[in-house]
């Protein structure tokens, strides 16, 4: 019994700490849409620059690839669900933006080679800061600058200076 007293003295005191307070992350995070990262996948020539011609002709061939004749409609055309398998294959998720509503220009629950053709030549004209035609690695980037903690993105200020959602 002694020696279990003498064991409970000898033990260190045990201290649990907190992991720090998360900082904010650095000011500029560097991301790319998946719609800009299938335009940097359509750079034929290896020249690092995607220009209206060869994002049209990749568009193209992915669309190409899709099965128009079992989508449920009219051929050459694929539905929403359809259009969602598209997106998973070349923007790498179903939901990825550009989204079926915004490419279907029509409204008839079709989506086109042509509509998608035209989705991707309005992207391009965003992303073309330069307007020279090409799409350059540099103008496919986005920069975020809100800053994040260990929880995600914070909420933004509110008018007044309070910290939160909408104002009331």
């Amino acid at each position: 019994m002694l020696f279990a007293l003498a064991l409970l003295q000898v033990a260190p005191e045990i201290v649990v700490v907190a992991p720090p307070k998360a900082t904010p992350q650095t000011p500029a995070t560097i991301v790319v849409e998946p719609a800009a990262m299938f335009a940097a996948a359509c750079d034929a020539d290896a020249d690092a620059l995607v220009t209206r011609a060869e994002l049209s002709a990749c568009v193209a061939r992915s669309f190409a690839g899709t099965d128009t004749a079992a989508s449920g409609g009219a051929s050459g055309s694929i539905g929403y669900l359809g259009y969602s398998d598209w997106a998973l294959r070349w923007l790498g998720d179903r939901t990825a933006l550009p989204a079926p509503y915004d490419v279907d220009r029509d409204g008839d629950n079709r989506i086109t080679l042509v509509e998608l053709q035209g989705q991707f030549a309005r992207l391009f004209s965003r992303w073309d800061v330069n307007r020279d035609g090409a799409l350059s690695r540099a103008e496919l980037l986005t920069f975020k600058t809100r800053p994040i903690d260990a929880n995600g993105p914070t909420t933004p200020v509110r008018p007044g200076g309070k910290p939160g959602g909408k104002p009331k």
